[in-house]
């Protein structure tokens, strides 16, 4: 879960079959009952309508706090991760890289490192379309080590240049005061 959005729907089905959360947190709930495995089922099938699932194990646990590790590192204000990505999740879950990278890939079919590419070019292309703040700046603020690298990593993920995407996107707009106007 990301977003207010998401918690506020995973409260309502929880509270729909008539549980009672004590704490919904990213990715993480707490409720006061404990499930039988019908009620397990069955409120695993009321968050799938939603594209949410229940992860009841420890190793989907860790993955699931990987994800949302990552999430809030991309999405925090003033984030700062000025280390290495590997040594950075080494640390906050005390566990091998090596390790945390196996499990992910094998849960995941993907590399954390995707995920966190994925996770910093849409930040990149929320901050482009925000038009607030220049390229260098997003590359700072993202910790990026240069405009360079941003740009070529943009350009290989989305097939555009930072500046053609933020171009295309400005182009579909129309000012305000031309609206109905053909």
């Amino acid at each position: 879960m990301v977003c207010t959005r998401c918690k506020m729907t995973v409260e309502g089905e929880l509270l729909r079959h008539g549980f009672h959360p004590t704490s919904v947190r990213l990715g993480e709930v707490e409720i006061e009952e404990e499930l039988n495995e019908f009620q397990r089922q069955e409120l695993n099938d009321g968050l799938q309508k939603f594209n949410f699932s229940l992860i009841d194990d420890r190793k989907g646990r860790i993955v699931e706090r990987v994800k949302n590790l990552l999430v809030e590192l991309i999405q925090e204000e003033n984030s700062d991760l000025r280390q290495n990505l590997s040594a950075y999740l080494s640390e906050k879950f005390n566990l091998d890289y090596t390790y945390l990278s196996s499990l992910y890939t094998a849960l995941e079919g993907s590399t954390i490192e995707q995920y966190f590419i994925a996770q910093r070019i849409e930040k990149v292309k929320e901050l482009l379309v925000y038009d607030e703040l220049t390229l260098s700046e997003i590359a700072d603020k993202l910790n990026y080590s240069s405009v360079a690298y941003l740009s070529s990593q943009f350009k290989r993920v989305v097939g555009l240049t930072p500046t053609h995407f933020k171009k295309l996107k400005s182009d579909k707009r129309i000012p305000i005061d031309l609206l109905g106007k053909s």
